[in-house]
């Protein structure tokens, strides 16, 4: 066993790490957590730096002497040794809170003339990600994105950024992106085996932009674009992989790469995607089932949901449903009808809908088959319209949306049905942000989901339960139950195999470094907003980026021009303050005058806050008292982190600039 990876102290946990051991993270700037998530006070740089020291060492002593030149360039101080020491001392106390006075220290212990860090793998990120790649080695494809998945969202293309200058962290930082580099594209190689190939070509554009030199990664992206329908851009990606190769490095293409030119050209068979075996069982019941058959309804219902949870990226799962659902209609049957709608039950966390013309035409014909089910009626069948009505209403004002989820909630206690319970308090959550300040509201309906959908093993539920309280924690500001959970989602988005959880973390981990004032917060956020818009979630990505962005620039004190367009659906809340720095305060006043109330939905106080900064800017007192009042609720709540996404800062910092 490597000196990293042993435990010294406590009861051992199922991930291998004994408990009360806290967590270090160099991938991103040096930090650490306690085991239940609470962030630990490093003190200084020169802690951190201390700290980041002895994990790029791998568990082995460090000593004193080098940790003495390695802190300080060029002429120590004369106290340099117990300087160090002092260090050492400080970050015991920080990395073991809870160990008594005068015990020897088991996490950062002294050996011989120096120290050491004395943590398993799982508790290092980047001890954590080695481990990650090094079992990923000739693993099945399935295993590899499980294993590498989370690892991979999680890991930035920059290590040990705050100490990037230091001669000592070169060599390490050097290693882990190579190492970065071999894990994104194991990844990409297995997404595109197991026939996710517009995932992998997600994951890969960004690696070949920031590694063009990397064969490997042109061939894989090439491989996916080609499995996934787009021969053009793959035979393209090549073209550019061969220029890059002649005219920066003088170097031709590899056999790999010209070979795989030559069978993309003829439609070899090796390149071919492998056979799809759910695929074609699916066709072959369907074929079985004949067309217009009600059991064929049921089925394709039933895979449409399967697809909606599982799949990457969803192709139209609200167009299919409305088809089901209409020729369900059309056979005059409302219970077959209902059991059709009702088969879909795909939750949402995100209160506005990825296709609102489809949301509302499904809404009418839940409500339409409502009215026409006979009395007799399975109570089961009315709750689950009761569900989809609610769900397909999200983001619309108006108090009809929480009535049909406040029904299926009741129905579901009633009939005590778990499942159906899940679904149902799933529903009041997107409806329980038509005002600020409800967080604490959502973050309870979360916790009441999570151990329901454990007890009878609801995975889909059990993700939105996390994702919910995720969402909470970030508007609370509880930064460490955020972290926790983060972490947790990760874990069991893997295990199900629920990918576009995993998406929803990289943004949270961006929002987290937009509030540690990290200095690539607006490049993690790219990242993740990259990822976001192949997952298939329109509703959630459009106009998110700029929206994080222009949050960042608020909270760092920024005033500098404003786009006027690529809002997507924020743009009548953004126009004004678009319109004042553009140097036109008398238009941006006239913009507010007319100005309707932010829609209801995660970004509510968010877009409050846009409001308030134009108000402030062109000295609109009445826009300015709005804002104040709509803000009110949220006082201990954190503007926009309630989307687990982004963030616009304390609301009391705004009230506090309202004069409030």
């Amino acid at each position: 066993m490597s000196a990293r990876s042993r435990v010294y102290a406590g009861e051992v946990r199922d991930d291998g790490r004994a408990s009360g051991e806290a967590r270090v993270r160099v991938l991103g700037p040096t930090a650490a957590w306690n085991d239940d998530g609470t962030r630990l006070d490093l003190r200084g740089p020169r802690h951190r730096e201390l700290l980041a020291r002895l994990v790029a060492a791998h568990g082995r002593a460090v000593p004193v002497a080098t940790l003495v030149d390695d802190l300080w360039d060029d002429s120590p101080p004369a106290r340099a040794v117990g300087t160090v020491r002092t260090f050492v001392a400080d970050l015991r106390a920080a990395l073991e809170p809870a160990r008594p006075a005068r015990s020897p220290a088991r996490v950062l212990v002294t050996e011989g003339s120096g120290y050491a860090l004395r943590l398993p793998d799982s508790a290092v990120d980047a001890w954590s990600a080695e481990a990650a790649v090094a079992g990923s080695v000739d693993a099945p494809a399935e295993r590899v994105v499980r294993a590498l998945g989370p690892v991979v969202v999680d890991w930035p293309v920059d290590s040990y950024p705050d100490v990037a200058d230091r001669a000592w962290a070169g060599p390490e930082r050097v290693r882990l992106a190579a190492l970065r580099s071999i894990a994104v594209e194991r990844l990409v190689g297995a997404l595109t085996e197991t026939g996710r190939a517009d995932e992998a070509v997600t994951l890969a554009t960004p690696h070949v932009d920031a590694s063009p030199w990397r064969e490997e990664g042109w061939r894989l992206l090439a491989l996916a674009l080609y499995r996934a329908g787009r021969q053009a851009e793959a035979l393209d990606a090549l073209r550019r992989a061969r220029a890059v190769l002649r005219d920066e490095l003088g170097l031709d293409p590899s056999a790999a790469l010209t070979g795989l030119e030559a069978d993309i050209l003829r439609h070899d068979p090796r390149v071919q995607e492998p056979e799809d075996v759910f695929r074609r069982v699916a066709d072959d019941s369907l074929r079985v089932l004949g067309p217009g058959s009600r059991a064929r309804l049921e089925t394709t219902v039933s895979m449409l949901r399967r697809m909606a949870v599982s799949a990457p990226a969803p192709a139209e799962p609200h167009e299919d449903l409305l088809a089901a659902g209409t020729a369900a209609e059309e056979l005059g049957d409302p219970v077959l009808t209902a059991r059709v709608l009702g088969g879909f039950d795909v939750p949402s966390v995100w209160p506005r809908s990825d296709d609102p013309e489809r949301s509302g035409q499904l809404a009418a014909l839940a409500w339409r088959t409502l009215a026409a089910l006979p009395d007799d009626a399975a109570p089961t069948a009315r709750a689950r319209l009761h569900v989809l009505a609610a769900v397909e209403t999200r983001g619309l004002p108006g108090t009809s949306g929480r009535a049909h989820a406040e029904d299926a909630v009741r129905l579901a206690r009633e009939l005590h049905n778990p499942a159906l319970l899940c679904s149902a308090l799933g529903a009041l959550a997107v409806h329980t942000c038509d005002r600020a300040g409800l967080a604490a509201e959502r973050d309870r309906i979360g916790a009441e989901i999570i151990p329901l959908a454990r007890t009878h093993d609801l995975p889909t539920p059990e993700v939105q339960g996390l994702l919910l309280r995720l969402q909470a924690a970030g508007a609370l500001g509880r930064s460490g139950d955020g972290d926790a959970l983060a972490r947790e989602i990760g874990a069991v988005s893997a295990r199900h195999e629920r990918p576009r959880a995993p998406v929803l973390v990289a943004w949270y981990r961006a929002m987290r470094a937009a509030e540690d004032r990290a200095p690539d917060a607006a490049d993690r956020y790219a990242l993740a907003d990259r990822a976001l818009r192949g997952a298939g979630m329109p509703g959630v990505a459009d106009g998110l980026l700029p929206l994080a962005l222009l949050g960042l620039d608020l909270i760092r004190g920024r005033t500098t021009e404003v786009a006027t367009d690529g809002w997507g659906p924020y743009v009548p809340w953004v126009r004004p303050l678009a319109v004042a720095r553009g140097g036109d305060p008398d238009a941006a006043r006239a913009l507010l005058d007319g100005l309707a109330a932010p829609p209801p939905g995660l970004l509510l106080e968010a877009l409050w806050c846009v409001v308030a900064q134009a108000a402030l800017e062109t000295g609109h007192e009445g826009v300015a008292d709005r804002a104040r009042a709509a803000l009110a609720p949220a006082r201990d709540e954190v503007a926009g982190a309630g989307s687990g996404m982004l963030t616009f800062g304390p609301v009391a910092d705004w009230l506090a600039r309202l004069g409030c």
